[in-house]
């Protein structure tokens, strides 16, 4: 039976009896709420954006959980030899680029998760999840004599995580009126990178004990924080049950040019921050052996904190023009990267990293601010702006997508360098030329007075 939860305009009669009048939220047993509408000024004033609230910082709880299981891997990996691994370099990456992988694969399903199972009790379920690959790694780490295919099969589970940024998102977006979804968006996915930064700084940290490394303990210390999330996620988050995805908006996508070009972008963008991410600690590890401090970490948070930065920068100087900078940004830190390895410059290394992270960072949000500027320009009534919203919806959606799978070219593309010449500095270049593209076409279509978009600032 649907129960009362507010009522917008309490003097409004009810048309029927015993149904709920305009504005009024009613629930039902499973904190399933009807009547959702947060472009309804009256409702979203009075209950709307308490409830919004309490959702979206949940929802940021169990994604940051989300980010730092898809990012294990990548903080586990150097620490193998220590635990009596014995990998070659091409394995190690391997190990670092699957999860990557499978994450980016599992965002366009989990995306439509949401709508089939309720915002709230897909967050109980995809936390649950991570008891998997975190138990699994937990097992296998304590026998060396593991072989390499049962490791990257457990790896490979680690890309759970990666699924539930694209589920948080999918939710939270139902919770918000469009003038306020973009920063709420920015903080539910700050909030869930900085889960990779998290992992990097506490496994490196946990795994000490007095007998030596102990490596289990990198994927038992997610249980009990898993198990919390998801009981914080039955007790307090709610199901809209207007929270509709409609599949036609991923194909009114496809159709639209825009998208290949802009996920072609965010491979640069977010690919570079995931795959680096990722990779970060391992290339300290063979790079510099001698550096015992843990400091992998600090790539992962400073290119967290630029993302919400980067959309507020496109907010104002447009996401094309920020974007170009930004891959500016990223190609010098890139060359400083390689000068630094030369020189066996830790210092140098290090810097040249942490800005290429702040840029990578930045670009992310300002390519997503970019996102509705392209598909709205151009539209001639209603009916074709919600057309080109609907294609916008998919593009994000794809994009997402796309994006983290360049996380999983990075490590491969070390392993490929390292292999080839011995190190990865073959690898930083072929990556720096692709900066440069990036960077061209987002000016030749978006920015350059000649293309169709003109002085539109986008």
């Amino acid at each position: 039976m649907a129960t009362p939860l507010v009522t917008a305009d309490a003097t409004a009669a009810s048309p029927l009896v015993g149904a709920p009048a305009p504005g009024q939220l009613t629930t039902r047993p499973g904190r399933w709420i009807d009547g959702w509408n947060p472009e309804d000024e009256g409702q979203w004033s009075s209950v709307g954006k308490p409830i919004a609230r309490r959702n979206l910082g949940l929802s940021v709880f169990a994604e940051f959980l989300g980010f730092g299981v898809w990012a294990l891997w990548s903080i586990v990996v150097p620490q193998l030899a220590s635990a009596g691994f014995a990998l070659t370099v091409d394995q190690s990456f391997w190990l670092i680029a699957v999860p990557i992988l499978v994450g980016a694969t599992l965002r366009i399903p989990y995306t439509f998760a949401v709508p089939v199972f309720g915002g709230r009790n897909w967050t109980i379920i995809s936390a649950l999840l991570l008891l998997v690959p975190t138990i699994s790694l937990a097992i296998v780490v304590q026998n060396p004599d593991t072989s390499f295919g049962v490791l990257l099969g457990i790896a490979a589970l680690a890309g759970l995580g990666g699924g539930n940024f694209a589920s948080s998102m999918a939710n939270i977006s139902f919770f918000y009126p469009e003038k306020e979804k973009g920063r709420a968006l920015g903080f539910n996915a700050a909030g869930g990178n900085i889960g990779t930064a998290a992992v990097q700084i506490a496994v490196p940290l946990v795994i000490v004990g007095a007998a030596g490394v102990q490596l289990e303990r990198a994927g038992l210390m997610f249980v009990p924080f898993v198990l919390i999330a998801a009981l914080l996620a039955w007790r307090f988050m709610d199901n809209l049950s207007n929270a509709k995805s409609d599949p036609r908006s991923y194909g009114a996508a496809t159709r639209v040019k825009h998208t290949w070009i802009i996920s072609f972008v965010y491979i640069g963008t977010f690919g570079s921050f995931i795959g680096f991410a990722g990779a970060f600690p391992t290339l300290l590890k063979n790079q510099f052996p001698e550096i015992t401090l843990s400091v992998a970490f600090l790539g992962a948070l400073v290119g967290s904190f630029a993302r919400p930065l980067g959309g507020a920068l496109a907010d104002k100087l447009g996401g094309a023009r920020v974007t170009i900078g930004a891959f500016t940004v990223m190609g010098i830190g890139t060359v400083c990267a390689i000068f630094a390895l030369r020189a066996h410059s830790f210092g140098g290394f290090l810097a040249s990293f942490l800005v290429l992270f702040v840029a990578t960072g930045a670009g992310n949000g300002s390519v997503y601010r970019m996102i509705p500027a392209v598909f709205r320009h151009g539209a001639t009534d209603d009916e074709d702006k919600a057309r080109r919203a609907k294609a916008a919806a998919g593009c994000l959606g794809i994009a997402g997508a796309i994006g983290a799978f360049g996380g999983f070219l990075i490590p491969r593309g070390f392993a490929v360098s390292t292999t080839a010449t011995g190190n990865i500095q073959a690898a930083l270049w072929v990556i720096v030329g692709l900066y440069v593209v990036m960077s061209l076409t987002v000016w030749a279509v978006y920015q350059r007075r000649g293309s169709a978009f003109g002085s539109t600032v986008i």
